[in-house]
């Protein structure tokens, strides 16, 4: 049996995993989702699939979240032809996910291609339209938690409760070959326990191989107690209210927006902070709010009896939607006293950046930071205290506070991840180590082998092993890292070299055919190194 890497290695996102079985009858996906974060990054959007799409049996998706959901509409529009299977709240958040996804690709498209128009420059294609996603999600098949799903004779699955967002779940794969059944468990996203809404992870006690995320794997939470968590955020809401500015929320649409909800309303009714205008300035995230309403079956016991006596739960007098372009507008003409909660939770698109940019420049105004920050995004460059970003085309320089919410992640942490693993009651064969940047997956591995002593292994992009006889074997990481080094020193070098160069000549406005050889010798360089990150 063969698994390959195909996104999530190394990196946090673009979660995708295909899995061969030895007789070559079947071939499927765990998971297919875009890459999110720095350019470089984004671009392996783009790139072909490392496999043929029309060979792919079935998708077994573990929830909505676009860095796991996001090129399934790609994978149908070249030629996958099978079903996608989900729980019941991730089929209903997809709906408006991936047209919405869809959506964003086609007016950045849009806005870019006027510039490449005046410029002379080729023009550019979204990877799919939102019609391409509505298309695809007639092949979304749901399935409930715990339910054997037999796929074929040797091949059957179950989803768990992941604890992560609304109908988001872990993966227990069986498999038989040669008469031998294996265990694979797909951890997905894995969400802290006591959340606002969701239930706690479900715990594993076997698998022979474990692929584990570790988004927050060398991290502690500053605030894992809920009632801890809602008291802090009461304190920097009124300390911010008191500054007379806007307070400006990114948050993710899905789950984020929804926990901040629930925490907003409590407060106000235990009058612990001032009642004044909160919007949600999100179509998704108003979607994503809907779809939670009607899924009370996910939700812990204490959110399902607010529901049930009449209280809902995400829902408040002050509390605003604006579902038009029009209303958002509007809402940058607003210089303070209002809270606009919006998408995207990393910045980099949708509605949120029109906030930022009429906003950060107060010094008055306040930035909640809920979620976390993929390297390379705007959300990551706030909290890393840039002084001038770019926005839309302009600078605009940071004066407003930004402050990072500690505890109020979707993802569990290194003493949650550790607590989660010590169900298991055996050690697996191999545990993969995924989902996560270089600094969190390293620690993850160096906490895993000093408290239980598990085999682990962090596999590279496109990496593919071969799970034989209870032997793991991969590329040799010996030679990966040379690789990975001489490539480093010998086109980063270079790239940073040409790219300095190119802004000094740019600022003397010198001769223009050395700028124009500059930034071509830039762009080679740089589809050399994006070629490296796709091997």
């Amino acid at each position: 049996m063969k698994l390959t890497f195909l996104g999530a290695a190394k990196c946090v996102t673009g979660s995708c995993y295909m899995i061969e079985t030895n007789d070559n009858k079947n071939r499927f996906l765990i998971d297919c989702g875009m890459f999110q974060g720095s350019k470089e990054i984004k671009e392996l959007n783009y790139a072909d699939f490392a496999f043929n799409p029309a060979d792919i049996d079935f998708v077994i998706l573990t929830h909505a979240h676009i860095d796991h959901s996001g090129l399934i509409p790609k994978l149908f529009k070249k030629g996958f032809k099978g079903k996608v299977i989900c729980t019941s709240g991730t089929v209903e958040l997809c709906q408006v996910m991936l047209p919405d996804s869809g959506y964003i690709q086609e007016t950045e498209c849009e806005r870019k291609n006027k510039k490449y128009l005046r410029r002379g420059q080729k023009m550019i294609e979204p990877i799919y339209t939102a019609a391409d996603a509505y298309n695809c999600l007639k092949y979304f098949q749901r399935v409930d938690y715990d339910t054997m799903i037999e796929m074929t004779e040797n091949i059957k699955f179950r989803f768990r409760n992941a604890g992560h967002i609304l109908g988001a779940a872990l993966v227990e794969l069986y498999i038989k070959e040669n008469n031998e059944l294996i265990k694979i468990v797909f951890s997905g996203d894995l969400g802290n326990k006591d959340q606002p809404i969701v239930k706690d992870p479900h715990q594993i006690e076997t698998t022979d191989y474990l692929v584990l995320e570790s988004t927050y794997g060398n991290k502690v939470h500053g605030i894992r107690d809920l009632q801890k968590k809602r008291e802090q955020l009461c304190d920097v809401i009124n300390y911010a209210y008191k500054k007379g500015g806007n307070i400006i929320v990114p948050a993710f649409a899905v789950e984020r927006t929804q926990d901040l909800l629930v925490d907003l309303n409590i407060l106000i009714k235990n009058k612990e902070i001032p009642i004044f205008p909160i919007y949600i300035d999100s179509p998704l995230a108003i979607s994503a709010t809907e779809i939670f309403q009607r899924h009370h079956q996910y939700f812990h016991n204490q959110v399902s009896e607010y529901n049930k006596n009449g209280e809902f739960a995400l829902l408040f007098d002050n509390l605003k939607f604006t579902k038009s372009a029009e209303e958002s507008q509007e809402l940058n003409k607003v210089s303070g006293g209002i809270m606009i909660i919006s998408a995207s939770g990393m910045c980099d698109a949708g509605r949120i950046k029109h906030h930022l940019k009429h906003n950060l420049w107060r010094e008055n105004a306040t930035v909640l930071i809920t979620g976390y920050q993929a390297e390379g995004t705007l959300g990551r460059r706030l909290i890393e205290g840039e002084k001038i970003v770019r926005i839309h085309g302009d600078s605009v320089m940071v004066k407003a506070e930004i402050i990072k919410l500690e505890g109020f992640s979707g993802h569990i942490d290194n003493p949650g991840i550790l607590e989660w693993l010590s169900s298991l009651k055996k050690k697996p064969i191999k545990t993969f180590i995924i989902h996560g940047e270089e600094d969190q997956q390293l620690g993850l591995e160096k906490s895993i082998k000093e408290n239980f002593g598990f085999d682990t292994y962090i596999p590279a992009l496109r990496e593919m092993v071969n799970l034989t006889n209870a032997e793991v074997k991969g590329l040799d990481s010996e030679k990966y890292k040379r690789l990975r080094a001489n490539i480093t020193e010998e086109y980063f070098a270079q790239y940073k070299a040409i790219k300095q160069n190119l802004k000094e000549l740019m600022k003397l406005r010198l001769n223009q055919n050395q700028v124009s050889e500059l930034y071509d010798d830039l762009k080679t360089l740089e589809k050399v190194s994006r070629k490296f990150l796709v091997k």
